[in-house]
């Protein structure tokens, strides 16, 4: 046993000797104070695991284990470097009434993550009624706040209330943060009232508290900072970065920069990468992104935060281009992305619809193996869906372990930009199974597609359940049904709905207008317009555009001229959607001349411009001047759409030009690399069947897929008809009726085919389906 006690000494480390003195009389006597606090200073040293552990040994093996200051240190150390089951197993051999002791535990605890051992040790603290101090309340609300406990953190509020620890400022602190985290900055505010001595921790906590709700009460942190002054109390690091947060938040430019300036002056937070973060964060939101440039490009250590804060910045202001090539920066600089970097990275490219960029940044999360979350994962759907992916986008979809109410939007949003709106409602319905309850962005997208499918019965459920659950208070949703409706040829409805909102905003007239405009009523769209500008609420391009389709309804060339007046007045002469439709409006009113000048004069750089001219020329049957004008926009360099190609197909149509169309036709994949849509295999076929070449005609239509070819069926059952080709049109009309049962014309056409080639029975029974069906097509009437 002696050979063993004097080989002890040499498994301490060389830089921490334990002084001389003999073991022996150690293991004999009991220890003192003094040799207590030697051991003590000894465990203080210690800098690692193996020398904390060669301490406790000579401890263990002297008898010392039983001293609660060197019990409390070993639960100290233990705990610090993270070897919590060691701490634990010291305080359970030494287990006593003694508070320090249990405050090692709560606080090793907590370092550690393990804020339910915290609270359950804290409640043993007041089972066995050793008593509290303000460490043991503080670490316990702390454990409540990240728990998410508020009933229990309030209870730990009362504890400290009784033992008089609410003045307390380091308690009154860790309450108040309590409070904020919960929302309930009326509590805080009282908890912030019974503190005896407020320093600036007190003072940051309300702050921090207020900055971190965000909204108008953002403007309380200010409060509180003035009130703060007022005290001559000085902010410190923490408090400026909370400030900054508020006016980030409020866009609060002139704060920021005052919070920026008082910290140059004070030389606070120069080279820290936190207070530098929230300054550029703060100078983004607040639309200042050469201030947020500077002082990122001043930064000597860009940590992977500050990346972040720059990026996320540029994609909230609405510049994904920016964004991106920092993102690109970031990667060659060799900061290592992390997911939020990489979600980032994914939504540039979704707003860009880079899919080729998307891709590789996707292959990099494959590579090292990221486990992607549910943002990320949302990201990439997102991603794929703009990009018109949908096959890989409901892949991933499809394999999300967790999806929230924002996945399943993303998803449907998907959907309707690709114009799959049966799918996106399948969507919705599979959410609404599952129990996830629709928020804002659901309800906007599942009226969106009820709008796009003309199902007037799914949109009234679904404005039925809005009424229930009281979304139709938001002007957003209201706008929505509006414009379900009006595409749903309830237009009485929708103007209920559009009476009934107290706050009308610019799109709620604006979707009246285009609803009553959509449904031929031009007179009451010009009427609503009238009562608008009574209201002297302004109007925008899209209210002129839904102003000029109705004077073309009407015929009305004054109203045109008004608004084309108006474009000067209001100085909107370079609006070039509005300048498009008064040239299509001039043409329809037979004012080509009018329509040719403004073409003329105004800018020409972008392809709509073209379209529009070209579909005029069309419009008057001069086929030759609208490829004319088709071979100088070559010229010039601007790449023809799918609409250049509609109109020029429509103007060959009207004007005879069948080999000139079909050339067209030709070239549309090979030289324009443009796949033909369902508009222009029906203007093809309107064009063949024009010139009597209905075989060839229906040798086109019979190639395509039944998506792409009931507006080409329709044009080929019209020319057999005019042709007389009644048993091409009976093949054509049945596949026709099969593929849209519930369209009157269709019933039309087919009963007219069978009455005009004698076959009356036929055509009552085609009448008679429609009746059952409850179709009616709607009567013409004449504007004159």
């Amino acid at each position: 046993m002696i050979f063993f006690l004097f080989k002890i000494p040499s498994l301490l480390p060389k830089t921490n000797p334990i002084p001389s003195f003999k073991f022996q009389s150690l293991f004999l006597y009991h220890s003192t104070s003094n040799e207590v606090e030697k051991f003590a200073s000894l465990l203080e040293n210690c800098r690692d695991i193996v020398s904390l552990r060669k301490v406790h040994a000579c401890i263990f093996t002297l008898g010392l284990c039983q001293s609660t200051v060197l019990g409390s240190k070993l639960v100290t150390y233990y705990s610090k470097f993270g070897f919590l089951a060691e701490s634990r197993c010291v305080f359970d051999r030494i287990i006593n009434n003694n508070l320090s002791l249990w405050n090692a535990i709560l606080v090793g605890c907590f370092r550690n993550g393990q804020c339910s051992e915290v609270l359950r040790l804290y409640l043993n603290l007041k089972k066995n009624k050793i008593g509290f101090d303000g460490s043991a309340i503080t670490f316990s609300l702390k454990s409540c706040v990240d728990l998410g406990s508020f009933e229990l953190g309030k209870g730990v509020h009362v504890d400290a209330f009784k033992f008089g620890f609410s003045k307390d400022g380091f308690v009154g602190s860790s309450l108040i943060g309590l409070y904020s985290k919960f929302g309930d900055m009326g509590g805080a505010s009282k908890v912030f009232d019974e503190i005896a001595v407020r320093d600036v921790v007190v003072y940051t906590s309300m702050i921090t508290g207020y900055a971190q709700l965000g909204g108008q009460l953002a403007y309380e942190a200010f409060e509180f900072a003035r009130g703060m002054q007022s005290e001559k109390i000085d902010p410190n690091r923490v408090t400026l970065v909370s400030l900054l947060q508020a006016a980030a938040q409020l866009e609060a430019f002139e704060e920021g920069r005052s919070i920026h300036g008082y910290a140059i002056r004070r030389g606070i937070g120069c080279l820290d990468e936190v207070f530098e973060t929230s300054l550029i964060d703060m100078y983004i939101k607040c639309r200042v992104p050469t201030m947020a440039a500077c002082i990122f490009g001043r930064m000597k250590v860009r940590t992977i935060g500050s990346w972040n804060a720059v990026i996320t910045g540029y994609l909230q202001m609405g510049q994904p281009s920016e964004a991106l090539g920092h993102f690109y920066a970031m990667v060659q600089e060799n900061v290592f992305p992390d997911l939020i970097s990489l979600a980032n990275g994914i939504l540039c490219c979704s707003d860009l619809k880079c899919l080729r960029e998307g891709k590789s940044i996707h292959g990099h999360i494959i590579r090292i193996g990221y486990q992607l979350d549910l943002v990320a994962t949302t990201a990439l759907v997102d991603m794929y869906s703009k990009c018109n992916n949908l096959i890989q986008a409901r892949k991933l979809f499809d394999v999300m372990e967790t999806r929230d109410v924002v996945s399943y939007n993303v998803m449907m949003a998907g959907y309707l930009q690709n114009e799959f709106a049966f799918e996106a409602v399948d969507i919705f319905t599979e959410m609404v199974r599952i129990g996830s309850k629709p928020n804002l962005g659901s309800i906007l997208s599942i009226l969106s597609a009820f709008s796009y499918l003309k199902n007037i019965r799914g949109g009234r459920s679904v404005h039925g359940y809005i009424l229930r659950h009281e979304f139709h208070m938001n002007t957003d949703v209201a706008n929505q049904i509006i414009y379900m409706y009006a595409r749903c040829g309830s237009i009485f409805d929708g103007r209920q709905v559009f009476d009934s909102i107290k706050h009308k905003d610019l799109i709620s007239w604006t979707s009246m207008i285009m609803g009553y405009v959509y449904q031929g009523h031009a007179n009451e769209a010009i009427i609503l317009y009238r009562v608008m500008k009574r209201e002297k609420l302004d109007h925008d391009y899209i209210t002129l555009i839904s102003l000029l389709q109705a004077s073309s309804q009407l015929g009305h060339l004054s109203l045109a001229k008004e608004v084309h007046c108006h474009l000067y007045r209001a100085l909107m002469e370079r609006e070039t959607p509005v300048i498009n439709s008064l040239i299509t409006t001039y043409a329809k009113l037979g004012k080509l001349n009018m329509a040719r000048n403004l073409f003329e004069h105004t800018t020409r750089g972008c392809a709509t411009s073209w379209n529009a001219m070209i579909a005029a020329y069309g419009m008057h049957g001069n086929c030759i001047e609208a490829l004319r004008l088709f071979d100088q926009m070559k010229k010039e360099m601007i790449k023809p759409d799918g609409m250049t190609l509609t109109s020029i197909l429509t103007a060959c149509s009207h004007s005879g030009l069948v080999e000139d169309g079909l050339q067209v036709f030709k070239c549309m994949r090979e030289e324009y690399s443009i796949v033909p849509c369902e508009e222009h295999y029906a203007c093809i076929v309107d064009l063949l069947c024009r010139a009597g070449r209905l075989e060839v005609a229906y040798d086109l239509v019979r190639l395509l897929p039944e998506r792409q070819s009931a507006t080409a069926l329709s044009a080929l059952l019209a020319a057999c008809r005019m042709h007389w080709n009644t048993e091409m049109g009976e093949v054509i009309g049945n596949r026709l009726l099969d593929l849209e049962p519930d369209n009157p014309s269709v019933y039309n056409l087919v009963s007219n085919l069978y009455a005009e080639s004698g076959k009356w029975d036929e055509a009552a029974r085609i009448r008679n389906m429609a009746k059952k069906r409850g179709l009616k097509k709607p009567p013409g009437y004449s504007l004159i």
